[in-house]
């Protein structure tokens, strides 16, 4: 499974006016080449009276789908511009639309490119940005007469508890980052004397907010 990554939250939108001429922003998080080029669609069927609907997309672990199309701007001046914030914030599996109404003065190529580049730093501001991380899954089963040392120490450390099952023996759920799972486990282990049965349920990736 891939290692943690940023990202952008699922979606979001803006806009600024530049010389008159309106760039809307629009975000999405993909997750494949299809949910972008379906979304990029979706933008230009919303706004097929605007001048240009210019798009960039990354995508993937190591970045292997990497697209920008400037839709009528002079080349390199829209997409690629786009394509390179995208890059230079760390984000993966990231789409950006920005549609432009044209206000009837020329910005030049030096000036689209700052347009462009502006609206989608904006747009992913106003999007918001996560860290996906990596966590594993642990249950920690015990004897009920360990359950309430255990689970107010679980409460105050920073392990998130998923949820408690409580069948022959109670289990506790939660999560744990990869990367901690062995301090995790000695501290189990030294908190219930060794009495307590830890396995690996799962992985997944939790969001947190940059």
């Amino acid at each position: 499974m891939r290692a943690d990554y940023k990202t952008v939250k699922l979606s979001g939108e803006s806009e600024i006016v530049i010389q008159k001429s309106r760039f809307l922003t629009y975000v999405r998080r993909v997750e494949t080449e299809e949910e972008a080029l379906d979304f990029i669609q979706e933008i230009k069927k919303m706004h097929h009276t605007a001048t240009h609907n210019c798009s960039a997309y990354i995508i993937g672990e190591h970045d292997q789908i990497q697209k920008a199309n400037d839709d009528g701007e002079p080349s390199g001046t829209a997409g690629f511009p786009m394509l390179e914030v995208l890059k230079k914030q760390g984000l993966k599996d990231t789409a950006v639309v920005v549609t432009r109404y044209f206000g009837g003065i020329k910005l030049g190529g030096g000036g689209l490119i700052r347009a462009y580049g502006r609206a989608t730093t904006e747009g992913i501001a106003a999007t918001g940005v996560v860290e996906r991380k990596l966590h594993n899954l642990m249950k920690v089963a015990i004897d009920y007469t360990w359950l309430g040392k255990v689970e107010n120490e679980v409460r105050q450390s920073p392990y998130p508890l998923k949820e408690i099952l409580y069948e022959e023996d109670v289990s506790l759920l939660l999560y744990v980052p990869t990367d901690s799972s062995n301090e995790f486990i000695d501290w189990i282990t030294e908190l219930t004397n060794g009495q307590a049965d830890i396995s690996t349920v799962s992985n997944t990736f939790l969001e947190f907010e940059v």
